[in-house]
């Protein structure tokens, strides 16, 4: 390890069932930091860091790593360059914080449906105008509320001691960064064979039938794995575009009508994208077919919510002993928010991120992250809990599922206070852009170069970004 550059986050290495990381192998270089109340390049540095031991460890070596910190922070932003043509708004006409009489509220609303729940509780047109007029007349949480009994997606600010105190605060911080759960073993072992002696067996070879352990491509080691990514905007899809860079065959399964323009060209790389409705017999019975072949599910349903659908946990094990199963939340697997809608940016306003920055700038307004951090974080998480529980499948025969929260993530960020006066982040250069050009359908683009080298195993995504829906929902069977 980088001596300049010791662990940050401890807590991220010691995350891990029946692993102990070292870091012996690891460089985290440069000294650049993006200006943020909050060490999120340390963050973005450790979080990839992970994802990339897991990966040496299923290789079997003990190949250097090395991190950039100035490549971690581009990635956590948007890795994607446009050649000749724009990244549709990232925001949608109404998104964002206003004020409201007794503090300041947050709306998303990005998704149609979320939009819909925020003007039907305001009661007004489609204008920030309009919104921020009438939401200086609303109590923030009461207005919170309504939007959420709407169906849609709010929050009001909160400070990070009233997060704190308030019952969702206190079950996040009760929860660990990842939680594992094993499911069950299955036989494993190399094949053996066994001489008869004697006249016993008449002298013959008999093998005993005990699955065998794959082989792993030390310079691809997830070729042939195959990762069925049940996620949307932005953490789950970050975790599996990670895979697709090593080898997996990455299936993208959105619902009929769903579409994300603004960061489709930015995740779908390496990946195939493709739409079935799981309340139609027809594609549960193709999902179905899917999740029996797959190595992986990854999904970012609300807590119980894949089990509405018929999947809960014995279900699909049932389906597919062998499943890995690792899944995502916004507000935590436990106490009354944990079915509740969340983004990035709604988190950081409940959790006492944008109220800290708010009060240390001494600003008037909510003061987030510069980069949707808690969503690139745990997305990077996902990926290094992902690979660490194919390896304790292929290695050892334990079947393990793994969950994670935006909201704990959060946690583990807060505990690590920055000051953006004394951060350096210079402007980016052609330097940090990979030469190579990806043809998408939108048109060409670069991308910033990955932040993870691993010696002897490249980063490699064998196809480029494509549109949701795009695809049949199959396998591509490249294997």
């Amino acid at each position: 390890m980088n001596k300049q550059t010791p662990i940050v986050f401890q807590e991220i290495f010691d995350a891990f069932v029946d692993s102990e990381l070292s870091t012996n192998t690891l460089s985290i270089v440069g000294d650049e930091h993006l200006p943020s109340w909050f060490k999120v390049t340390d963050l973005a540095a450790e979080s990839i860091a992970a994802a990339g031991l897991m990966l040496q460890q299923r290789a079997g070596g003990d190949q250097s790593i090395t991190i950039d910190r100035r490549l971690a922070s581009l990635w956590f932003n948007k890795s994607i360059r446009p050649m000749g043509w724009e990244l549709p708004p990232p925001w949608d006409s109404i998104a964002g914080n206003y004020q409201a009489k007794d503090g300041w509220v947050r709306l998303h609303t990005n998704a149609a449906l979320h939009k819909r729940a925020a003007l039907e509780v305001l009661k007004c047109e489609d204008s920030r105008e309009a919104v921020a007029d009438i939401v200086k007349d609303w109590s923030a949480n009461a207005l919170a509320e309504a939007v959420i009994d709407a169906g849609g997606c709010a929050t009001a600010m909160r400070t990070p001691k009233q997060w704190q105190a308030h019952p969702q605060g206190k079950a996040v911080a009760a929860e660990p960064l990842i939680h594992w759960d094993l499911l069950g073993h299955e036989q494993h072992g190399e094949e053996v064979s066994i001489e008869s002696k004697g006249d016993e067996i008449n002298n013959s070879i008999t093998k005993c039938e005990i699955k065998t352990k794959p082989k792993i491509n030390p310079e691809k080691p997830l070729d042939s794995i195959k990762v069925l990514d049940l996620t949307r905007i932005l953490a789950g899809p970050i975790a599996t575009r990670f895979l697709a860079a090593y080898g997996a065959d990455v299936l993208r399964i959105d619902p009929p009508g769903w579409d994300e323009p603004s960061t489709a060209p930015e995740v779908t790389l390496g990946k195939r994208c493709a739409g079935l409705n799981l309340r139609q017999p027809s594609d549960k019975a193709t999902f179905e077919k899917l999740l029996s072949e797959a190595d992986l599910l990854v999904h970012g349903y609300r807590p119980g919510a894949l089990a509405g659908l018929g999947y809960d946990s014995a279900s699909l094990r049932k389906i597919n002993p062998r499943i890995v199963d690792v899944s995502l939340c916004a507000y935590g697997w436990s106490g009354p928010w944990a079915t509740r809608r969340g983004f990035d940016s709604v988190v950081q306003m409940s959790c006492g991120i944008a109220a800290y920055g708010m009060e240390q700038a001494g600003a008037e307004q909510p003061v987030s992250l510069p980069v949707q951090a808690l969503d690139h974080a745990t997305g990077y998480l996902i990926a290094a809990a992902a690979i660490h529980a194919l390896n304790l499948r292929d290695n050892r025969g334990a079947i393990y599922s793994a969950r994670l929260s935006l909201a704990r993530t959060a946690s583990l960020l807060m505990t690590q206070t920055s000051d953006p006066k004394g951060a350096e982040f210079s402007k980016e250069t052609e330097q940090d852009i990979h030469p190579a050009i990806e043809t998408t359908e939108w048109g060409e683009a670069r991308r910033i170069r990955f932040p993870l080298s691993i010696e002897n195993m490249p980063t490699r995504w064998c196809t480029p970004a494509v549109s949701l829906h795009s695809s049949t929902a199959n396998w591509s069977h490249k294997d």
